[in-house]
């Protein structure tokens, strides 16, 4: 037990057999009351938390915030699909899909290590790809039995062979994207990545399976006796809000390009000063016991309590160590500039090795203990040359700091592996030299954006008031790399679907303009649904209790609402009225190599039309 000098604060340690995160949490608890009964003196307070890292013991997976997401998706899915039971199918089936996906993740737990963040990020990215996913399927059946006049079964039939083709592709991009993560060589995020691939992997199946079994159930009910007697039995030419909309940024293209390139510019440059780190006591709300237990700790012993590091001192030669030694290495210790205790910590039976905790005068999340760490660290020969010892410093800081400067140092290499894999991805799809290239550096654009608007608001503490928390602080070590892999997937999806309606009417004879128009009007609807849905879904998690969810919740969700509005939307067609024809440009050679993945379907619509229509098959094979 340590008493603070003014004597108003006392502070027990409780070493555990076990780490803390693997004890029961009803264990915890009765810890905590027993600290209470004992402290029975009146005006007395007992706070009691994990002094360092604030890891959440039990997963928060849904709450009244991630719930109203859901019904803002269902009200996006109504307002697309025309009727309730059409909206359902899609939120139906993404339930399935998380439910198979996150439950399968936890009958595992017993067999792999899950952080408690893992099933969160699975059931976040199961929902809104599911949702997304199954909203193209039963769209495009709805759009083929309004406008082509197919009836609902042959209708869902081609659906899942035409817009099925875009959600395999699709969901392939988001797969590699977070199975690329296994690259980075760290354990948790590779975990976290495999889990949300598999529930990735689910949605696709659901949504090419039973979806379409679905729409066979629904039959013709999946659209309405007032849809089909307002529809003209054509698709819509000029849509009334996509048609202006795309006429005026094919127009003023090159000013369009400029505009979007300096919005996403000024928002990204804030992102020069991100932080890594992981949340901490220190960062918690005001008012929780976590943030009590660290502001009582402070004020009775100074900031760096909380963030002690931990110093393993071990005999080369596996002599015995004296206290001589011990005292000499603390002296030593003590004397460094921004210490302000060095404490015992005890010896193990061999006295081979020796346990020292070094407290800082700074907080756990500051420069200085940062600069402390790497420079006890840069003393190591010293030690083992002055005292025979090999000294080693641990503990919750540093570990931190080792997992912020590992991360840092594997998002260069992971985002080359992302540039290269969407190039060649983005190649096979779309058979062009241009579109891949502005593929991808629209999505660097997007992710450097959203970096930037999450050191404005976890650092700087925009809109802190509004999503809930009071005390900014770094961003989670991971959440850079990991956001950079799922927005990666995800912004491949509406390129593909956007991008595909272009290419579609471009090899039906349209030219370079028109047939970003016509592709536009065609694709822009529901993929401004499918953003919109995105956006809510992982909206809905922003407002997590868990800094963690939180900070994921706003990444994901400013960057869906940037990359399909700004870069998707926006710069794409943009870009593509530029650069006219040579957009659709690839060498002949090139062309002849590359396996024709037909995502559109166009192959398939020709052969059920020379097999509709036998005379023009006849004609055709003369």
């Amino acid at each position: 037990m340590l008493v603070s000098d003014n004597r108003e604060v006392a502070l027990f340690t409780f070493q555990l057999t076990e780490q803390v995160d693997s004890v029961p949490a009803a264990e915890l608890e009765a810890i905590r009351q027993s600290a209470e009964g004992a402290a029975d003196a009146p005006g007395s307070t007992v706070r009691g938390y994990p002094s360092s890292t604030l890891v959440p013991l039990i997963p928060n997976l849904a709450g009244p915030a991630e719930l109203i997401g859901l019904l803002v998706a269902g009200l996006v899915l109504t307002l697309t699909l025309g009727s309730l039971l059409a909206a359902g199918l899609p939120l139906m089936t993404a339930l399935v899909g998380v439910g198979v996906g996150v439950g399968g993740a936890f009958t595992l737990s017993s067999v792999i290590d899950l952080s408690a963040i893992t099933p969160v990020l699975a059931l976040m990215i199961g929902l809104a790809v599911g949702i997304d996913y199954s909203l193209f399927i039963v769209n495009r059946q709805r759009r083929l039995i309004l406008d082509s006049g197919l009836n609902a079964k042959d209708a869902a039939a081609r659906a899942t062979g035409t817009a099925g083709s875009a959600v395999f592709f699709a969901g392939l991009t988001v797969l590699v994207a977070l199975c690329g993560l296994s690259v980075v060589g760290i354990q948790m995020l590779t975990t976290m990545a495999l889990v949300a691939a598999a529930t990735v992997a689910v949605a696709i199946a659901v949504a090419l399976t039973l979806v379409p079994a679905l729409l066979g159930l629904v039959g013709e009910r999946i659209v309405s006796a007032r849809a089909r007697a307002t529809s003209s039995g054509a698709a819509e030419e000029n849509h009334p809000v996509a048609h202006p909309f795309v006429s005026t940024i094919v127009r003023f293209r090159l000013l369009t390009v400029l505009m979007v390139i300096a919005i996403l510019g000024a928002m990204a440059i804030p992102a020069a000063s991100l932080t890594l780190g992981l949340p901490s006591s220190a960062t918690a709300n005001d008012g929780t016991a976590a943030r009590e237990s660290y502001d009582l700790t402070a004020a009775g012993f100074g900031e760096g309590f909380s963030g002690q590091l931990v110093l393993a001192a071990t005999s080369e030669s596996g002599s015995e160590i004296d206290d001589d030694t011990i005292a000499e290495l603390s002296a030593e210790l003590l004397a460094l500039s921004n210490v302000d205790k060095v404490l015992p910590g005890g010896l193990n039976d061999e006295r081979t090795t020796a346990i020292l905790s070094v407290v800082p005068d700074s907080g756990p999340a500051s420069t200085e203990t940062s600069d402390l760490v790497h420079h006890i660290r840069g003393m190591d020969a010293e030690f083992l040359d002055r005292y025979g010892l090999d000294v080693g410093v641990t503990g919750q800081t540093a570990v931190t700091l080792d997992i912020s400067a590992a991360m840092a140092d594997a998002l260069p290499l992971y985002l080359a592996v992302i540039v290269i894999l969407s190039l060649i991805i983005m190649l096979l799809v779309f058979r062009s030299i241009l579109i891949p290239i502005q593929a991808t550096a629209g999505f660097l654009f997007s992710v450097l954006a959203t970096l930037g608007m999450l050191t404005l608001v976890f650092q700087e503490g925009w809109f802190s008031s509004l999503l809930g928390f009071d005390t900014p602080g770094p961003i989670v070590s991971f959440l850079p790399i990991l956001v950079t892999g799922i927005l990666y997937g995800l912004a491949m999806d509406y390129q593909v679907f956007l991008v595909s309606s272009m290419r579609e009417s471009h090899v039906h004879g349209h030219s370079g303009q028109e047939a970003i128009k016509r592709g536009f009007e065609h694709a822009s609807k529901v993929v401004v649904a499918a953003a919109l849905i995105m956006v809510a879904v992982f909206g809905g998690f922003a407002f997590n209790d868990d800094i963690m969810v939180k900070q994921i919740g706003v990444a994901l969700s400013v960057g869906i609402l940037l990359d399909a509005f700004l870069i998707r939307m926006t710069l794409t067609p943009a870009l593509l009225a530029l650069f006219g024809e040579r957009s659709w440009w690839i060498p002949r050679w090139l062309d002849r190599i590359l396996p024709n993945l037909d995502i559109e379907g166009d192959k398939l619509n020709k052969q059920l039309l020379l097999t509709s229509n036998p005379v023009e098959s006849g004609r055709n094979s003369i």
